[in-house]
């Protein structure tokens, strides 16, 4: 089944958008509970710092459960393991609904938590496969629009339904959701798209680590660690410098945040379509756009007005990279899932790091703003990074260099066959 928008637009696989409705409910999962701590700690009598490992342990678990699942399931067929994922994500989210005690709502936010990177990692591999091949990176951008959407609804979503019916409510509302994603996932995304071929199923894991031996793979994640790295920097302190620099009341911020999501939303479209068309440029003005916008935001963010609108133009810049870095590390990996989920780790890795130089950055006394300058310089730091992976993947790719596996962008044959394959039905293995 497919769906088309009008006339003109090309199919969107019903497989996408059920990936996307998983992606939707996991992108819940993680900001929801930004609006939840001040009841979740009230209810089972914590400190504030106790309820923010709900946060942290999310995170940290979302970097470790990326690598290790996708490891552990690399024989599998990749449609069962998405279908196990999101089993997974739905039980987290019952054991944190039901709650006795903090330890079990922590245990509830780790089980949850550990689908997360292995889920985009891998869903990203089977989304590219139901489209032809240009259109990879949009296909990507589809999974992720959920994501996106998620981080736009989440906190107003959870502070509307935990303010009327309480914390817990809002985790069975998120375990629903996690449900109706595992049944559209298990009739809508075709077998064909999530096969293993031979080769990969009697290796295992060998030849994933194998792809780490290329220097395109690490230079890109590198990338992506310091372009995420330099974002939620910044945007982890951005309600204090819309408070204590621009002078917005703290009422005003969940708007703001939400002007920032649409721009996460917008860019993460944009991004997918022109990376279909030139990768390696996209990835560079992405980020090329996103260190003048932090840079810009330090100097006018006394202005309410600009501030508005470098605040999305942070959004669009800041995630109008991440469909692209994503099929460009699996392109230079071979097409192997756990690249795919390093990359989710990485992110996560360039957060922690952020957020950790923007906090020394405003302990150090230099204000609300030095997080946006921190950013700027993390973010110019990677536009270095994938400048030289652009001009190093180029002359690897040159006539000279003698094959598609040079530059990392050949996948087995039997996987670019499925991927031409498109929408449509194939021959199943």
């Amino acid at each position: 089944m497919n769906i088309r928008s009008d006339g003109n637009a090309p199919r969107i696989p019903a497989g996408l958008v059920a990936l996307g409705l998983g992606s939707f409910g996991i992108g819940l999962t993680e900001f929801v509970i930004a609006g939840l701590l001040p009841q979740v700690s009230r209810d089972l009598g914590v400190s504030e710092a106790a309820a923010g490992w709900l946060i942290s342990g999310y995170a940290l678990s979302v970097a470790i459960g990326a690598i290790l699942l996708t490891a552990a399931t690399t024989r599998i067929h990749r449609k069962a393991v998405l279908v196990g994922l999101v089993a997974l994500f739905v039980l987290g989210n019952l054991l944190s609904a039901v709650a006795p005690t903090y330890a079990v709502a922590l245990l509830g936010r780790v089980v949850a938590a550990l689908c997360h990177g292995s889920f985009f990692g891998i869903g990203s591999l089977v989304a590219r496969r139901m489209v032809p091949p240009e259109r990879a990176s949009r296909a990507v951008a589809v999974m992720f629009a959920g994501l996106t959407v998620a981080n736009v609804l989440g906190v107003p979503f959870g502070a509307l339904i935990g303010e009327r019916w309480g914390w817990r409510a809002t985790f069975w509302a998120i375990t629903g959701i996690g449900v109706l994603a595992l049944a559209a996932i298990a009739m809508c995304v075709p077998a064909w798209a999530g096969a293993v071929d031979g080769a990969h199923r009697a290796a295992g894991l060998r030849p994933q680590l194998r792809a780490f031996r290329s220097r395109q793979v690490w230079l890109t994640l590198t990338a992506t660690a310091l372009s995420y790295g330099g974002m939620f920097g910044a945007f982890s302190y951005i309600a204090y410098t819309f408070t204590e620099v621009t002078g917005f009341s703290s009422s005003d911020v969940a708007w703001l945040l939400v002007v920032y999501g649409s721009g996460l939303v917008i860019g993460n479209i944009a991004g997918g379509r022109a990376a279909d068309r030139n990768r390696d440029r996209t990835l560079i003005a992405s980020l090329a756009g996103l260190a003048a916008t932090l840079t810009a935001f330090g100097l006018l963010a006394d202005g309410r007005v600009t501030s508005v609108i470098l605040v999305f133009l942070m959004g669009v810049f800041g995630f109008a990279g991440v469909p692209g870095m994503i099929t460009r590390v699996t392109d230079a990996a071979g097409g192997a899932p756990l690249a795919a989920s390093a990359n989710v780790s990485a992110s996560n890795v360039g957060n922690a790091l952020g957020a950790w130089l923007g906090g020394l950055a405003i302990s150090a006394g230099l204000g609300y703003t030095a997080p946006l300058y921190v950013g700027a310089t993390v973010v110019a730091l990677g536009l270095a990074v994938m400048a030289v992976t652009a001009r190093t993947g180029r002359a690897a790719s040159s006539p000279s260099a003698g094959s598609e596996q040079a530059t990392g962008h050949a996948w087995p044959d039997r996987e670019r066959q499925t991927a031409r394959a498109g929408s449509r039905p194939g021959p199943r293995r």
